[in-house]
């Protein structure tokens, strides 16, 4: 069965920082592509950030220099910290998992991250 568990939102002060972590199971990790989307109320999901089985990683561009992600092959788990965070990048933390040839792809059910100004 395969799980994705999201954590580490929460509510913090614009100029904060969070770490999030997404715990998976169930699939070969070391394989999959881990991505990052969010979604704030009234839009539509977005790309954060995602990494390749090799650890290239592409970030959104609203998020360059601020967001770092990585992954852990052996704990099979995917991060996300956040630093100077601001308003707008209130929203809804999900993870994704995809494998290579882009036939499974599974989500997580979300962390919701706040930032107050």
């Amino acid at each position: 069965q395969v799980q994705l568990v999201e954590s580490g939102g929460g509510l913090v002060q614009a100029g904060g920082s969070l770490r999030l972590s997404c715990a998976a199971s169930g699939f070969p990790f070391s394989t999959y592509y881990m991505s990052w989307y969010r979604q704030a109320p009234g839009q539509e999901r977005e790309l954060v950030a995602r990494i390749t089985p090799d650890n290239r990683i592409d970030y959104a561009e609203s998020v360059k220099d601020r967001f770092t992600m990585n992954r852990d092959n052996v704990a099979k788990t995917s991060v996300l910290q956040m630093i100077s965070l601001k308003p707008e990048d209130t929203g809804d933390y999900v993870c994704h998992s995809m494998d290579q040839a882009r036939t499974h792809g599974y989500w997580g059910q979300g962390t919701q991250v706040t930032v107050s100004s």
